[in-house]
C-alpha cells in the first residue's frame, strides 16, 4: 500500500498544476479582447437603432469596434431608422450597398463613432462655441449648441445619453453624417457613369482657299479651365444667353452643368435650413440654366449659400427692386472652387482675402474669425455655418448665417448731428457755384436757395 499511496502522490504533483495552466495558456495566446455582454457595441446591435446596426454588420467593421472597445471608451451617434429608410436618396443608399465601395461604408460608419466618452453634460454650451474632436476615421466633427438644442455639424441630437454603458455612450441624431471623402466618391462614381464612352467628331472640313483638309485644333484638357474668362461667357444680365457654342478648337467640355447644378440645389433642400435658397434658384430658372451652362463649358463655381434664418431678414424693398434677386445671388457666386479647408488656409496666411464674385466689379472680402471663415464687413457679415454641404470638384456649396452685400451698398444708419447755434449760417460751396452760373447766364432765379 505504501509504495501505490507515493505513486499516486507523485501522479498528482506532476499532473494537476500542469492542468490547472491549461487556460492560462489558451487566453494569453489569443489576440481577441474579450468583450462584456454589457459592453456598449453589444447594446447597440440589441437596440432600436436597427439600420445603423445592420450596415455595421454589412461593413464589417464589428472586429474593428471591439478592439476600439478594447482599448478605450467611444460614443455612438445613432441616426434614427427613419433617416436610413425613407429619407436617405435610394441612389446614394445603393452607391453604399455596392461590394465595391466597402470602404466608402467604413468611412460613413466610423464617422460617427469618436475614440472618447462624450456625455451630455460634456456638451459645449453655446457661449463656448463648437468644439472639434476626432472620429474613428482620423477625421473630425463639431459639436455645438444652439439655444436649447445640442448639435452635431448641423445634425440635432434627439436622443442625448439614449444608451449609457460603462464603455462608452449612444446618442441618437435625426439624420446621417456624410462626410466630404464619401459624397466626393459617390459625386465622382456618378459623373463616370453619366460620360459617354465614345466621344463624338465632326466631319472634316476643306479650306476653300487651299482645297485641302482643315487641321483640327488641338483639343482642350477636360480639366484645364477655359480660356475665355467667365464674365464673357455669362448672359448679358439676368436674360438667357444664346445656345453655347463649342469651346476653343471646336472642342466641347463633357461636364453635365445642368445635372449637378441640380444635385446641389436638391442637397440643399434634403440638408435642412437652406429652403429659401434653393426656392430662389427654382423659380429664377433662367440664373440656374446659367450656371448649368457655364459648369459645362468648364467653369468652377463657389456658392455662398445663406441659410433660411438670414434669408428671412430680407426687407421687401431690398427683393421689390427688378432683377434684385439675381443680383443678391450674383454677389453669394464665386468664379472659383474653394472648400472650407482651402478658404480657412487662405484667410490664416493672407490675413484679408478678396474673392471675384460674378456681380462686377464688386468683391467679397474674407478673413479668419472665431476659427471659421468670415465674409464681408462688421455690419453686414456673415460666418461660415455649414461648411462643404455640397462638392463635386465643380461646384462648391458653402453655408454662410447671413446675405451679403456690396460694400457700396451696405445701408449704413446716419447718426443725428449735434445742434449748433450760430448767427449766420454759411452757405454751401456748391449751392454758391450753381446760382453763379444762373446768373451768368441770365436767368432769372426764383429758387429761394439763390436769394
Amino acid at each position: 500500500m505504501d509504495p501505490q499511496i507515493y505513486g499516486l502522490a507523485f501522479f498528482f504533483l506532476l499532473v494537476v498544476p500542469s492542468v490547472t495552466a491549461l487556460p492560462h495558456k489558451t487566453t494569453s495566446s489569443s489576440s481577441q479582447p474579450q468583450i462584456n455582454s454589457n459592453s456598449v457595441l453589444v447594446a447597440l446591435l440589441d437596440s432600436h437603432y436597427t439600420e445603423l446596426a445592420e450596415l455595421v454588420e454589412k461593413a464589417l467593421l464589428l472586429q474593428t469596434l471591439e478592439e476600439a472597445v478594447g482599448r478605450h471608451n467611444i460614443t455612438i451617434f445613432a441616426p434614427k431608422n427613419e433617416a436610413l429608410e425613407r429619407e436617405l436618396d435610394p441612389e446614394f443608399k445603393r452607391f453604399l450597398l455596392e461590394p465595391g465601395n466597402l470602404k466608402s461604408l467604413q468611412t460613413l460608419l466610423m464617422f460617427h463613432i469618436l475614440p472618447s466618452r462624450i456625455g451630455s453634460r460634456n456638451w459645449p454650451d453655446e457661449k463656448s462655441g463648437s468644439r472639434k474632436h476626432n472620429t474613428l476615421w482620423n477625421d473630425f466633427v463639431h459639436l455645438s449648441s444652439k439655444s436649447t438644442k445640442r448639435l452635431i455639424g448641423s445634425a440635432e441630437i434627439f436622443r442625448p445619453d439614449d444608451i449609457t454603458r460603462p464603455d462608452g455612450v449612444i446618442h441618437g441624431i435625426e439624420r446621417l453624417l456624410v462626410p466630404r471623402s464619401v459624397q466626393e466618391d459617390f459625386n465622382r462614381r456618378r459623373n463616370l457613369r453619366s460620360i459617354s464612352a465614345v466621344l463624338p467628331q465632326g466631319a472634316p472640313e476643306v479650306d476653300p482657299r487651299t482645297h485641302r483638309l482643315k487641321k483640327p485644333a488641338a483639343p482642350v484638357p477636360a480639366g484645364a479651365p477655359p480660356i475665355l474668362p467667365i464674365y464673357d461667357a455669362m448672359a448679358p444680365g439676368p436674360s438667357l444667353a444664346p445656345a453655347p457654342a463649342p469651346g476653343p478648337g471646336g472642342a466641347h467640355r463633357h461636364f453635365n452643368g445642368e445635372r449637378q447644378v441640380k444635385d446641389f440645389i436638391h442637397t440643399l433642400l434634403h440638408y435642412g435650413g437652406y429652403n429659401e435658397m434653393a426656392d430662389i434658384l427654382v423659380n429664377l430658372t433662367s440664373l440656374a440654366t446659367e450656371m448649368g451652362r457655364l459648369v459645362s463649358e468648364g467653369y468652377v463655381l463657389t456658392v455662398l449659400a445663406p441659410n433660411d434664418e438670414a434669408m428671412a431678414k430680407l426687407t421687401t424693398d431690398q427683393l421689390s427692386e427688378p432683377g434684385a434677386p439675381e443680383q443678391i445671388i450674383y454677389y453669394h457666386i464665386i468664379p472659383e472652387y474653394q472648400t472650407e479647408e482651402s478658404m480657412y488656409n487662405s484667410v490664416r496666411r493672407f490675413g484679408k482675402v478678396k474673392y471675384d464674385t460674378l456681380r462686377l466689379p464688386h468683391k467679397v472680402t474674407a478673413q479668419e474669425a472665431d476659427g471659421s471663415v468670415k465674409f464681408g464687413t462688421s455690419d453686414g457679415s456673415a460666418y461660415l455655418f455649414d461648411p462643404d454641404i455640397y462638392t463635386d470638384g465643380r461646384i462648391s456649396v458653402q453655408g454662410i448665417d447671413g446675405v451679403l452685400f456690396p460694400e457700396e451698398e451696405t445701408p449704413t444708419v446716419k447718426k443725428p448731428a449735434a445742434v449748433k447755434v450760430v448767427t449766420k449760417p454759411r452757405r454751401g460751396k456748391l449751392m454758391e457755384v450753381a446760382c453763379r452760373m444762373l446768373g451768368a447766364v441770365g436767368q432769372d432765379s426764383h429758387f429761394t436757395t439763390c436769394q
